[in-house]
């Protein structure tokens, strides 16, 4: 079963675990500055994979310009309803992240997150992604991932930091990591996030 349907096929069953989980703490500290880090200044954000637009819409209310894409247009009805009931305005597309040059997202972006879209791709499709991500970022860029490691998940591929930092490597550095808790695995270290930082 290819990625898309799997996804598809589990948004009509109304199975969909990675929805209502709270923002992050590593993305809240990258977003609004923590005591060893100062705060981004809103701009441009895309929100890969978004699913149900939980993300987007905090993103929203921190003062960035948001585009929220997602494969699935399940998925997108449903972000575009949690946006309007929050009161925010945001950019909601159905599309494919390895195609980002023609879905119409456009470029220049200060602010890229992507929690759980990476992890689930083929080889070929990171390749895609990796250069249309980079395609779409502003110099200065931060790239935000949380992602499962290998064997962190059932029916998720993973992906590690030695991966990672090898298909960025071009464009992008490394600047932080760590475990990022996730209340469905009992390995600490099953996802982890990662900051990267666009080189100009």
């Amino acid at each position: 079963m290819s990625r898309q349907l799997l996804f598809r096929t589990f948004y009509q069953l109304g199975f969909t675990p990675w929805d209502g989980h709270p923002i992050a703490t590593s993305l809240r500290s990258l977003v609004e500055g923590s005591d060893d880090q100062r705060a981004l200044t809103p701009g441009r954000a895309l929100d890969v994979g978004c699913g149900t637009g939980d993300t987007s819409i905090y993103l929203a209310q921190h003062g960035w310009q948001v585009t929220g894409l997602d494969f699935v247009s399940k998925a997108v009805e449903k972000a575009r309803a949690k946006a309007d009931g929050a009161g925010t305005t945001i950019d909601f597309r159905q599309g494919d992240a390895t195609r980002l040059s023609t879905e119409g997202v456009g470029t220049g972006f200060g602010l890229i997150v992507d929690q759980g879209c990476l992890h689930s791709m083929s080889s070929g499709d990171r390749d895609k992604y990796a250069s249309e991500v980079t395609a779409a970022a502003a110099p200065d860029a931060r790239l935000f991932l949380v992602e499962f490691t290998p064997g962190g998940s059932i029916g998720v591929p993973g992906i590690d930091q030695a991966e990672i930092e090898r298909r960025f490597a071009e464009a992008w550095t490394m600047v932080s990591t760590g475990n990022q808790p996730y209340p469905a695995s009992r390995r600490s270290n099953a996802l982890r996030y990662y900051v990267l930082h666009r080189n100009r």
